[in-house]
């Protein structure tokens, strides 16, 4: 059955209003919540905040392994670290290597380009962060629904973003819906922020709807991007404090670690 044939069915979807409806619950999505609630508070108003997470729990889906820089968190909440959040091992050091077939060499720090030092920013696990931001949202009146895969974008009469659907539950490989089937849910907002990453599905819708990539020009500057983390053991070194972040260059391999020196 086509979503349309189930519509007619088993529909009308249930609905429900809010002012902000926020696609994805990653680190961006929890973070523009947290803060709408925030600057609500401070006019005295209230407004009614939803994020959509397709995973079982906030993090979930989160590449997890990271060097944070504090530095927004920082202006989200001074003060994260009576809060609790989980940013516990800061880096003392760093090493760049430049790597070959038969060995490698050490770029001393100062040569280093800015970007390139750690100093200040912490080792962390992603996943425990967006747990620990989403306990804070939740805290300043953010609902969270998680296991629920935002699959539709809805649009007004008028052409604009009305909102979003979620997606059916039990339908079976044939496409048919099963004894548990559920019909989704429509979400309509005043405001709808698709923080599900870059390119992802509802944004192919938007981008289709809005024709954002007419003559091949995609007009919402967005990129994909992958960090590798690994954690490894270095002979004198503290070896569970290895994070290693692999990249590309021409002809080698650079290669920077933010470790604890022996002492």
């Amino acid at each position: 059955m086509t979503n349309q044939e189930i519509l007619a069915q088993f529909g009308p979807r249930e609905a429900m209003e809010y002012d902000v409806v926020v696609v994805g619950g990653g680190p961006g999505g929890l973070a523009t919540a947290i803060r709408l609630k925030q600057l609500a508070a401070a006019k005295g108003t209230e407004i009614s905040v939803v994020v959509l997470e397709k995973g079982s729990e906030p993090g979930a889906h989160t590449l997890s392994g990271a060097i944070m820089d504090p530095i927004a968190l920082n202006e989200l909440f001074p003060n994260w670290k009576e809060l609790g959040a989980p940013l516990n091992q800061p880096v003392t050091g760093d090493i760049f290597l430049m790597t070959s077939e038969t060995g490698a060499t050490r770029t001393p720090n100062m040569l280093l380009p800015a970007c390139f030092h750690n100093h200040g920013n912490y080792i962390v696990s992603l996943g425990a962060v967006v747990r620990w931001m989403a306990q804070q949202a939740e805290n300043l009146g953010v609902e969270i629904f998680p296991g629920f895969a935002a699959a539709e974008v809805l649009y007004n009469d008028d052409g604009s973003v009305k909102g979003v659907a979620t997606g059916n539950l039990g339908i079976g490989k044939d496409g048919e819906p099963t004894e548990n089937f559920q019909l989704g849910m429509e979400l309509h907002a005043k405001y709808t922020i698709f923080a599900e990453g870059s390119r992802g599905h509802l944004g192919k819708q938007l981008i289709a709807n809005f024709k954002l990539d007419a003559d091949g020009m995609l007009r919402v500057p967005t990129g994909p991007g992958l960090g590798i983390n690994l954690n490894a053991g270095l002979a004198s070194y503290e070896w569970h404090l290895v994070p290693i972040v692999l990249s590309e260059i021409p002809s080698t391999s650079a290669i920077s670690c933010c470790v604890n020196p022996p002492k």
